[in-house]
């Protein structure tokens, strides 16, 4: 009896405690700014211990979609409201509930103005991924991976850091959504092509080569920009610049794993074919992407900067893995995917304590860190390494697979894509050097003090991951493991 209320109603109970605490924050006045911050913290908090539920009744050993909750939507144009997850979405929708409440966490002290509305727009960016991620409809999808724009526009337009903060805002909007105008377009066609846009009943439609190879071009343009594949990718750094802390951790953490996500839920499986025919286009974007953004890298001045161009050059080693379309290849995505996630949420966290407390990005005015901030400058250099991906750390499990898979696709992508890694050593190291060590400038900033509590109680839980993806990744690749073998299977790869 449990069981069957909890496979039932458990999506849309972790869907819906996000949406409650928004509205029992509408109920709250703005001025109890402490009781505003402890409600929606704890809402978020809940949510993450919900979803930790579909991780624990996950049943490994199917490839079918679980936990499926369905209401007939708009019956005559048979459009069903259909919720549901697999091995490739679980740990995205636990990924989003984990990094939430660190959002939050982290701006507690640096938000002083509209506390209330900055608290609503991440609870809703709660539920909206979360929905992203569960939605087996594409109408639904569609509407949901539009609407997380909104809450997004508005923190990074309304919290951001400098005045270009509007500019940064209307890019992300104004990229991201022509992109999906050509999505929305191609679901029109697939409607009135195949009468559904119910995504299992689409993953048995098929669909004539010329016709997929439209498709997948509509579909693949508005994820290669959420991605970002270069030269999709003007937008993020400017994003990341402008936007305050939490937005660049949520940002980098889960909202560039919707293009990943699109590519693996419909790109491969609904229009194999075509997959297969663009393979070559895609790794020549991705090697250009990782070397141009890896050497881009090597060239900024802002902190920020230099940690969104890294996570571009990270994004496109996952299609690398994804495209190779082999077992070690989509594997090694996914679970790259969520080490970025974790990895690149955290050295962001590291450039926001540096400005929480100096007010500044550029890279000049900072160095010796290590000799008045250790303990930061101990969690600085974890992230980094981690970011390198060092054996025993979680990006090392998903870089080492996407090779493998790469290599028994092809060993020419499989070198190019190597130089990434030797490229992502140099301007990270770099980093942390020019941080970490030197002399004081004490010229610029004379007054320091390490991590405090609050902010060790946001880095702990990171560092744990780190180490526990990177030591043990088992954990993970069993839940993903049928799922991917099902989504290879499925296309006759």
């Amino acid at each position: 009896m449990l069981s069957s209320i909890l496979s039932t109603y458990l999506l849309p109970t972790i869907i819906l405690t996000p949406i409650l605490g928004v509205f029992i924050l509408f109920l709250i006045p703005g001025w109890k700014t402490s009781l505003i911050k402890q409600v929606s913290l704890y809402a978020s908090l809940l949510t993450f211990i919900l979803s930790l539920f579909l991780w624990i009744f996950f049943d490994k050993s199917t490839s079918k979609f679980q936990f499926v909750y369905e209401v007939n939507w708009i019956e005559t144009l048979n459009i069903h409201f259909s919720l549901g997850i697999d091995g490739i979405s679980l740990f995205l929708v636990i990924l989003t509930t984990f990094l939430i409440p660190l959002c939050i966490l982290t701006g507690w002290e640096s938000i002083k103005h509209n506390i209330k509305e900055y608290m609503i727009c991440f609870l809703l960016l709660d539920a909206l991924l979360i929905m992203i991620f569960c939605v087996l409809d594409l109408v639904l999808f569609y509407i949901f991976f539009e609407s997380v724009l909104i809450p997004m526009f508005i923190v990074i337009g309304v919290w951001g850091s400098r005045e270009r903060k509007v500019r940064a805002a209307y890019m992300l909007f104004l990229y991201t959504f022509f992109g999906s105008l050509l999505m929305l377009i191609a679901i029109m066609v697939i409607y009135f092509d195949a009468g559904t846009t119910d995504i299992q009943v689409l993953l048995t439609t098929e669909f004539s080569q010329e016709r997929q190879k439209l498709l997948w071009l509509a579909f693949f343009i508005s994820f290669a920009i959420k991605i970002p594949m270069v030269p999709f990718h003007v937008w993020l750094p400017e994003a990341h610049v402008e936007a305050p802390t939490a937005g660049s951790v949520l940002l980098a953490g889960v909202l560039l794993k919707l293009g990943g996500y699109g590519i693996l839920r419909f790109s491969i499986p609904m229009f194999p074919e075509a997959t297969v025919y663009f393979t070559p286009l895609v790794y020549t974007m991705s090697i250009i992407a990782i070397i141009y953004t890896s050497l881009t890298t090597l060239r900024q001045i802002d902190l920020k900067r230099i940690i969104a161009y890294s996570s571009v050059a990270h994004m496109n080693f996952v299609t690398i893995g994804m495209f190779s379309l082999n077992m070690q290849g989509l594997e090694g995505s996914i679970l790259l995917m969520l080490s970025h996630g974790i990895v690149s949420s955290a050295l962001f966290l590291c450039i926001g304590v540096l400005y929480d407390r100096h007010k500044t990005r550029l890279l000049k005015y900072y160095s010796g860190v290590v000799q008045t901030m250790p303990i930061f400058a101990t969690l600085f250099m974890l992230f980094t390494m981690a970011n390198i991906s060092l054996p025993g750390t979680s990006s090392f499990v998903g870089e080492f697979l996407v090779l493998i898979g790469a290599f028994n696709s092809n060993t020419t992508v499989a070198f190019f894509a190597t130089t990434g890694i030797i490229l992502g050593a140099a301007y990270s190291l770099w980093l942390y050097n020019r941080v970490a060590f030197g002399n004081l400038k004490i010229e610029y900033i004379q007054f320091f003090y390490d991590v405090t509590r609050r902010e060790m109680l946001v880095f702990t839980p990171l560092v744990i991951l780190v180490f526990v993806m990177g030591i043990y990744p088992e954990i993970f690749l069993d839940a993903m493991h049928v799922s991917v073998g099902n989504l290879i299977e499925h296309a006759k790869f």
